[in-house]
């Protein structure tokens, strides 16, 4: 028969710890954290739906098997050179950490890259698709270089090779203003530094402290995908694409290319040659200048002789062309004058009219006069007081009507009101608020507690540290190491006397030991003794006095010289 009050066998133990949840899922996060480290995983990107509205990045990397969750935060997001994408395969290093929240383990990543190069390739191919999908990369949307600019900005590195060439090669073809916008061409943040240095030069203003450019020129020198790969992101080709100065593309050598290439408006083979393509060569300007020059001469003088030949032969056709003309207008003149009518007969009907409205206007004056006295006669009988009286009484009465419907009114209003006022004060009870201010009061009260003995432990911590110090030191202190019999000597300054041979004859000396301080003074020179093995300790055959106003002697003390004053045998 078994015995109901014996424990099962499977039964935990009471001596076993007790967690909370929180302590036990923290627990695990910190041994997943300490057991794991650093990883570099590799897997397929599943679940990326873009950065979240806090910043971060929430996903997932998976195989044909398994699946393991994944967070980027926000300030590594915006650092990372390849960008995770739904599908891409990629390597993520970062560490294993946990979730206590929901209970699920993650890799918190920290840098990101593709995993080949057949990734990247499908990556940029796909990049590229999108972007010429938007028409960035049309033939009409590029413009032409401009002939002669007078000042040329280049974005690219200024301690590399690359802007030593184009220098080179400005000096050479033709001297112009070069400004250079200083950016990392290759690494994390390249790309968005590239981007900013564009849109810079396209901000600055004409007629500012800083020229505008004519023409922008964005050069590297060669290298890998990877080393290339800042120059097909998505950041810089619209910024080229927006850009309204004319863009050179110059990256890498000529058998490479990038998004930025389809998209400038032109792509040198090399950064020195995009440099030959931003202005002329100087020499073959000045030749071409002189030729024209010739040929403008030239044409000039058979255009002035061809002129003069035909002004002479049309001069005299001319001549006579406006002595006929003269002639004509002449008599046409002399016709017409005689057909015009006299000034007399052109105002005389005039005049008549006006006489004949002046002799009206008099008569009309007094007519207009009567008849305007008559009409001011008829209204005048018409305009009586008793009518604004008789229109002020009705409006009284109409006021005295309103003023007893707003008064009855009021009064319906306000006994609503009271009888609404009367049925909520019966219902009004204080008891739930003394409740509640009882409870506050009893969580205020344990609160209190908790924190006076929070505080009590706080200051014992305190206080076994301050202890654990205090003991250290006193164990590192030199003066432990006076109580075994050494002393410490130190000279008139102050200052430690570590040789004997520093030691000069007459010299004043301090010698410290664990309970005082003496003075002494040296019989001559010191010097090592052979076979002494160092400092060893001094004899104390008689406790040190004390220093101090008593235990000073004069020269007239009879001391002889290299005694310790106040009764000390001589060290030396």
């Amino acid at each position: 028969m078994t015995d109901p009050t014996s424990k099962p066998r499977n039964q935990p133990q009471a001596n076993v710890a007790e967690f909370s949840v929180s302590e036990l899922a923290n627990a695990i996060k910190r041994a997943l954290e300490d057991g794991f480290g650093y990883v570099r995983l590799r897997g397929e990107v599943s679940g990326f739906r873009g950065p979240h509205s806090s910043g971060h990045c929430y996903f997932a990397l998976k195989d044909d098997k398994s699946k393991i969750d994944a967070v980027i935060w926000k300030g590594v997001y915006g650092k990372l050179r390849i960008r995770p994408d739904e599908g891409m395969e990629v390597i993520a290093t970062g560490k294993i950490s946990s979730f206590p929240g929901s209970s699920k383990y993650q890799i918190v990543i920290e840098s990101l890259e593709p995993a080949g190069l057949g990734a990247l390739m499908v990556q940029l191919e796909e990049r590229k698709k999108r972007l010429a999908a938007e028409g960035l990369f049309a033939p009409e949307r590029k413009r032409p270089i401009p002939f002669l600019p007078k000042v040329v900005g280049i974005v690219t590195s200024p301690t590399g090779a690359v802007i030593r060439d184009m220098l080179a090669g400005f000096t050479e073809r033709f001297p112009t203003h070069v400004i250079v916008w200083p950016a990392r061409v290759q690494g994390e943040g390249s790309s968005a530094e590239v981007a900013a240095a564009i849109r810079g030069f396209n901000a600055i203003r004409e007629g500012g402290p800083v020229p505008r450019p004519d023409i922008l020129i964005v050069a590297r020198g060669g290298g890998s995908l990877e080393d290339l790969w800042g120059f097909n992101d998505e950041a810089v080709v619209r910024a080229v694409a927006e850009s309204q100065l004319p863009v050179i593309s110059a990256v890498g050598h000529e058998t490479d290319w990038t998004l930025i290439d389809l998209v400038a408006d032109a792509r040198a083979p090399t950064p020195t040659k995009a440099a030959e393509w931003a202005v002329p060569k100087y020499a073959d300007l000045i030749s071409q200048t002189s030729d024209l020059g010739r040929r403008l001469e030239i044409a000039s003088r058979r255009l002035t002789e061809t002129s003069r030949q035909r002004f002479d032969s049309s001069a005299g056709r001319l001549d006579l062309a406006l002595r006929g003309f003269v002639q004509k207008r002449h008599t046409q003149f002399a016709s017409a004058a005689a057909r015009l009518p006299s000034l007399r007969s052109l105002i005389a009907s005039p005049r008549q009219r006006f006489d004949a409205t002046g002799s009206r206007l008099g008569r009309a004056l007094l007519a207009n006069t009567r008849t305007h006295t008559t009409h001011h006669a008829r209204i005048s009988a018409r305009l009586q007081p008793r009518l604004i009286e008789v229109r002020l009484a009705r409006t009284r009465d109409r006021l005295d009507a309103l003023s007893r419907r707003s008064l009855e009114g009021l009064v319906r209003a306000a006994s609503g009101r009271r009888a609404r006022l009367e049925r909520l004060a019966g219902r009004i009870s204080i008891e739930p608020l003394r409740q509640r201010l009882a409870r506050t009061a009893q969580r205020m009260s344990e609160l209190e507690t908790r924190g006076a003995q929070a505080f009590l432990n706080r200051i014992e911590a305190r206080r076994r540290t301050l202890q654990s110090a205090s003991q250290m030191l006193t164990s590192l202190s030199y003066q432990s190491v006076l109580s075994r019999g050494f002393t410490v000597v130190r000279d008139a300054n102050g200052a430690m006397v570590r040789a004997a041979a520093s030691v000069s004859g007459g010299e004043s000396l301090e010698i410290e030991f664990a309970d005082g301080r003496v003075e002494a003074e040296a019989k001559g020179p010191g010097a090592v003794t052979p076979g002494s093995g160092g400092a060893k300790p001094a004899p104390a055959k008689a406790p040190a006095k004390p220093r101090g106003p008593a235990s000073s002697s004069g020269p007239g003390a009879g001391s002889a010289p290299g005694s310790v004053r106040g009764g000390q045998g001589s060290l030396f």
